[in-house]
């Protein structure tokens, strides 16, 4: 019993991490070209219920993934394989200090309403660039987590072949 839970934790944490990814993915791939149309006049609805809705989920989410990395080091703590769960603590702590520190004051901007296409565009331009940096570390986490599993389904399907 205590190894399905582990296994359901470590993919849980799986889960956390493609759901960041894909974020970011969607983010960089399909919001990011539509920055330089957008104006005062348009941008708060294509930006600001979203990044609201996104926060509160995420927020939730962040804490879980703690927790369930937490577990994952402590199970992992033996094993080669210990550098996952803490690869991904990393990331998800330095993710989670670069939005708390750098993206949230942007968000707050642009919740304001900005007036002026200037002032918006910087603001744009920065959020942009910091959420390609974050998207980057959601990378490296979910990076961690695949090799993790991809080394457990190798094992398992072809170690017993001698290969």
């Amino acid at each position: 019993m205590k190894s399905r839970l582990l296994m359901a934790n470590h993919v849980f944490l799986l889960l956390c991490a493609s759901m960041y990814l894909g974020t970011g993915g969607s983010l960089v791939l399909f919001s990011f070209p539509l920055a330089p149309r957008l104006t005062p006049d348009n941008y708060y609805l294509q930006f600001v219920p979203q990044v609201q809705a996104a926060t509160e989920f995420f927020t939730t989410m962040t804490k879980l993934m703690l927790a369930a990395a937490l577990v994952m080091l402590w199970s992992e703590w033996r094993q080669p394989t210990r550098w996952v769960p803490i690869v991904v603590l990393l990331g998800v702590l330095v993710a989670t200090g670069l939005t708390l520190k750098w993206i949230f004051p942007l968000n707050a901007a642009m919740a304001g309403h900005i007036k002026d296409a200037g002032e918006l565009h910087r603001v744009l331009d920065e959020w942009m660039q910091l959420n390609r940096v974050r998207v980057g570390l959601w990378s490296v986490q979910w990076a961690a987590l695949a090799w993790f599993f991809a080394r457990w389904a190798y094992r398992s399907r072809y170690s017993a072949l001698g290969r």
